[in-house]
């Protein structure tokens, strides 16, 4: 088949390729791919570190949740609002703008003297990567030539996106046992100003629209998607509470109110058009069901190798190389496969790998041990998710207006996250009965039980993915008419 294309033409109207030297597409997608990798490692790189914050800060185990949904909720909550950000204020400002924000977030983390001064460091980091994660996809599709080339960029994209809670778990124990957990922000100073520097030399520029900002759609749009996200990070573990139902109303209205104040403003947040696209819908929900039992399977393998087999932090996060393994090598194949034989028939492959996956972690038991019963089906995960991971962003994306590419960003980014924190950290957790606070550790009975039935319906999540992908395959395959019967021409005498 032909290859996919993903974004318009490299050099649309409004926009310039930079000044003349600038050196070749590589290391400027070597700089968007690093920032990438730093936005997402950042959900999971404190994990291991929460039991010496805890004792640091001497916080309860309901306010220690709050120093990961603090990041959770920034930056799940306004992707919407930085995504259109980068269309009307164009994408390299909007860029440096959110990393500057993530690199202050981070450095106030690393200094932070309480409690209610690190989780407000959180929200800081949430907030710049929310506004610099939609332009640095936006960035990739106007920096690398159209057709296979993007295509291996955008795959790169898709598995730092994906690898990176992995490599944050990797990360966080080494930093933790090695120097300090304030060193899980700090790292991140050295690493942005770099990227900051070649950023401003490198990303390709664009022009600011001249047009109005659609502040009531941002206010209904930020307060909605918050909303949402708080009552998924709430759910499980205080149930349908008072809290949790209003977080569920309040998004209701919010993002109603969204809907209603688009219909009518001249220049509107959302392009609702991009929800027209039949096949677009479709891969945005096979893509929520493919993240959301992936993500979940972090929350639950760290607990079970650190309750059930005694593992410290760095030992945890080298349990998932793997994975991240899995998922980064699958990144230099996937793009061939997907010129080949198109993204939705690499994506069901990758499904089927992940349903075996799934199914094979439902059977953990005491006594089992890392070695095969853990390792397998860690690598059919990692290799299912760099299979299926690429394909739906190339559809999500596929032919999306060039003044539309950060709204799109965003919108994807969006799907990441809810299906990360609706469908994993709330659906599954709920499903499995066990609670997702962290005060003591679960007994590994109920550990046992509870993932037996978090990974069960996890498989069944990724199969709901794989026959909604199979039905938009078969409802656009192209109909091909009979040919009618040859009509033999007699001449006239």
């Amino acid at each position: 088949m032909s290859s996919v294309s993903t974004s318009a033409p490299p050099t649309p109207p409004g926009s310039a390729p930079g000044t003349p030297g600038r050196p070749r597409p590589g290391l400027t997608l070597a700089v968007i791919l690093t920032v990438q990798l730093m936005l997402v490692l950042d959900a999971t790189i404190v994990n291991v570190a929460l039991p010496i914050i805890h004792t640091t800060f001497g916080f309860t185990a309901a306010d220690l949740s709050w120093v990961l949904n603090a990041y959770t909720l920034a930056f799940g909550g306004l992707l919407l609002l930085g995504g259109r950000l980068g269309d009307v204020l164009g994408y390299r400002r909007t860029f440096v703008a959110g990393l500057v924000i993530f690199i202050a977030g981070s450095i106030l983390g690393g200094a932070a003297l309480s409690g209610a001064w690190l989780i407000g460091a959180r929200a800081v980091q949430g907030i710049g990567a929310a506004v610099a994660a939609p332009a640095a996809l936006a960035l990739l599709t106007r920096s690398q030539p159209e057709g296979p080339a993007r295509n291996r960029a955008l795959g790169l994209f898709t598995a730092v996106s994906s690898g990176g809670g992995s490599v944050g778990l990797l990360l966080g124990g080494l930093l933790t046992s090695w120097a300090s957990w304030r060193w899980s922000f700090l790292i991140n100073v050295p690493i942005g100003v770099a990227a900051l520097v070649l950023g401003l030399r490198l990303l390709p520029t664009t022009q600011r629209r001249r047009e109005p900002f659609d502040v009531p759609g941002a206010l209904a749009a930020s307060v909605g998607m918050i909303a949402l996200v708080a009552g998924f990070v709430w759910l499980p573990e205080e149930g349908l509470s008072l809290r949790v139902i209003t977080a569920f109303a309040l998004a209701v209205l919010g993002l109603a109110s969204l809907g209603l104040i688009e219909r009518r403003a001249s220049h509107p947040l959302f392009a609702f058009r991009l929800l027209k696209n039949p096949q677009r819908v479709t891969a945005l929900i096979s893509f929520m069901l493919i993240v959301g039992p992936q993500m979940a399977a972090f929350f639950f393998l760290v607990q079970y190798l650190q309750v059930a087999h005694g593992y410290g932090a760095f030992a945890s996060g080298l349990a998932f190389l793997p994975l991240t393994l899995g998922i980064f090598g699958m990144s230099r194949l996937t793009p061939r496969l997907v010129n080949r034989f198109g993204p939705a028939a690499v994506s069901i492959a990758g499904a089927v790998l992940l349903i075996i996956g799934h199914l094979s972690f439902s059977r953990l038991g005491t006594d089992t041990g890392y070695w095969p019963w853990i390792l397998l089906p860690m690598i059919l995960l990692g290799v299912g998710g760099g299979l299926s991971f690429m394909p739906f962003s190339a559809r999500i994306l596929a032919g999306v207006p060039v003044g539309d590419s950060g709204a799109a960003a965003g919108l994807m980014q969006t799907a990441q996250q809810a299906g990360g924190v609706a469908l994993g950290l709330a659906g599954l957790i709920a499903i499995s009965g066990i609670s997702s606070g962290s005060g003591a550790a679960v007994p590994v009975p109920e550990l046992i039980m509870g993932m037996d039935r978090a990974f069960t319906a996890g498989a069944v999540f990724v199969g709901l993915s794989l026959v909604i992908t199979i039905v938009s395959m078969i409802m656009t395959r192209p109909v091909r008419t009979p040919a009618e019967p040859a009509v033999e021409v007699v001449p006239e005498p």
